[in-house]
Formats: C-alpha cells, structure tokens, sequence
C-alpha cells in the first residue's frame, strides 16, 4: 500500500493562492495514477483533478479548470496542486489519492483544510 501525507492547507483570502503538496511512500509502483479530491462541509467528496505519472497527463473539474494545475516530481515521490484565483466556493478538506489505474484509487491522505474567506 502507498502511504500519502498533505500538506500546505490553511487560510487565504478570495483571490489569493496555494499549493498542496501530496508525499507518497510504500509502494509507490501501485501510484500510477494520484488524484485530488476535495470534501466542502455537508457536500459530497468530488474529483478535483488527476495526474498520470507516465505520461504527465492531468485533467480536471469543471469548477477548477484554468486556476488549479496538478504537477509532480518523481524523484521526490510528491505531486502538487497548484490552486490560484481561490473562491469561497474553494473552501474544502481537500485529499490526495493514488492508484494503479484511473478511477481505482486504494490509497488515501489524512486530508488538508483549505479556507478561502471572501
């Protein structure tokens, strides 16, 4: 099993940035494909975005598109998630994820809170 550990949440005003950092350790090979997902308070968790570490590919939501970017360093066993032009409607505990495939994500973090004051 892959072992994931956030960090980087916190306070931001509405417009502001910031970039979560997702570490993995284990079994790394079993984290072909890491995610973002984040849980609002009362919500439902959604799917934020994703990286696949072989090709670089990343997608994401609709509601993130052309604010937040998902970015990893291999050597570091670490992806990113670059988030700018934060909205209140950003406020969430946001999660990494990792599997061996899309959709298919067996491994979880603790969660990091990002509070976005309007």
């Amino acid at each position: 099993q892959v072992q994931l550990v956030e960090s980087g949440g916190g306070l931001v005003q509405a417009g502001g940035s910031l970039r979560l950092s997702c570490a993995a350790s284990g079994r790394t090979l079993e984290s072909a494909v890491m995610g973002w997902f984040r849980q609002a308070p009362g919500k439902e968790r959604e799917f934020v975005g994703r990286l696949i570490w072989s090709t670089g590919y990343t997608n994401y939501a609709e509601p993130v598109k052309g604010r937040f970017t998902i970015s990893g360093d291999n050597a570091k066993n670490t992806v990113y998630l670059q988030m700018n032009s934060l909205i209140a409607e950003d406020t969430a505990v946001y999660y990494c994820a990792a599997g061996p495939r899309w959709g298919d994500y067996q491994s979880w973090g603790q969660g990091t809170q990002v509070t976005v004051s309007s």
